[in-house]
């Protein structure tokens, strides 16, 4: 009878104990948080992507955008940006942006730009590998353009998250 009374209050206990330590476990994960600079996470994922935002505002001939950043091997990274028009444009165009992040400043500072237009076209994409420093992180940022006759430009904007290089 009493073993069964000190087996109780054991097991008891030890459910207790567990109920705490699985409480504690999820305040520290809340603490943890990802870090947010200028709209971009700060991860140590292998690569990411990042799409024009879901907007009517874009006009009649722009459709969509995208960028990304990829690691590829030691030092590197692949950086890309497409753009894409509802039909065949005048021009259609795409400038990538390569940004590092300092952890100083706490900002991100551009090391890297290129780009790419093609007339009569519906779609231009660019990309470009390129060596970089170990223990930053890196991102893409990409403006998407297009032109139809005399009407104004018609652009919007992409993003990725940050990478970390180790």
């Amino acid at each position: 009878m009493i073993s069964k009374k000190i087996m109780s209050i054991v097991a008891s206990t030890m459910v207790f104990g567990l109920m705490v330590c699985a409480s504690v476990t999820g305040v520290k994960a809340d603490d943890s948080e990802v870090k947010v600079v200028d709209g971009s996470y700060l991860t140590s994922a292998d690569s990411s992507t990042g799409y024009t935002p879901k907007s009517d505002e874009r006009g009649e001939h722009l459709m969509d955008g995208e960028c990304s950043i990829t690691k590829a091997g030691t030092k590197r990274i692949y950086t890309y940006g497409a753009t894409t028009a509802n039909h065949t444009v005048d021009t259609v165009a795409v400038i990538v942006y390569v940004d590092q992040y300092s952890e100083k400043d706490d900002e991100w500072y551009q090391i890297d730009a290129f780009s790419k237009k093609v007339e009569n076209d519906y779609y231009v994409a660019a990309s470009k590998s390129i060596q970089v420093d170990r223990g930053y992180y890196y991102r893409v940022h990409a403006e998407h353009f297009v032109r139809m006759g005399e009407e104004p430009v018609e652009e919007t904007y992409s993003y990725t998250d940050g990478i970390l290089v180790p």
